[in-house]
């Protein structure tokens, strides 16, 4: 859990690094959120439609919970994971820029896909080993403000 919230604490600190689990433990805690905010958002739509099966309109208040969690939840989350994307990047000794340049080009058709490919390759991969031009290495045990 540490290291779920860890992106929260930083919120928009953009300078230094951050480590896989750092990246990878935000994202699996926004698809969990998302995953809930879904089944919230399905279950008040089937149960609407239950109620009222002429109307396909008709939603219950479970609809709007699951929308409302998952617009605030964009919204607390927005600038943490462009900067958690930022720093990762950072540990693969990359400028934050190529995160915009991949946002960018995966708007177009076929080649978008595969820029998302390669960019999630590069979240995958390991960070740069020892301090690079973005700071000292986060998994570094000689450093004593990992875990600060």
């Amino acid at each position: 859990m540490e290291w779920m919230l860890l992106p929260f604490r930083r919120y928009a600190e953009f300078a230094g690094r951050s480590c896989r689990r750092e990246y990878w433990m935000f994202a699996l805690l926004s698809g969990v959120i998302y995953a809930l905010a879904a089944i919230l958002m399905f279950a008040g739509g089937l149960f609407g439609l239950a109620q009222n099966s002429a109307n396909f309109s008709s939603v219950t208040p479970l609809f709007y919970l699951g929308l409302a969690i998952a617009i605030i939840f964009f919204l607390a989350a927005l600038v943490p994971s462009i900067a958690v994307t930022v720093r990762r990047l950072h540990d693969r000794n990359l400028s934050g820029w190529w995160y915009l340049g991949v946002i960018v080009l995966g708007q177009i058709p076929y080649l978008g896909f595969l820029i998302n490919i390669a960019f999630l390759v590069f979240m995958v991969m390991p960070g740069d080993n020892g301090p690079n031009r973005f700071g000292a290495d986060p998994l570094d045990p000689s450093r004593v403000d990992v875990f600060a």
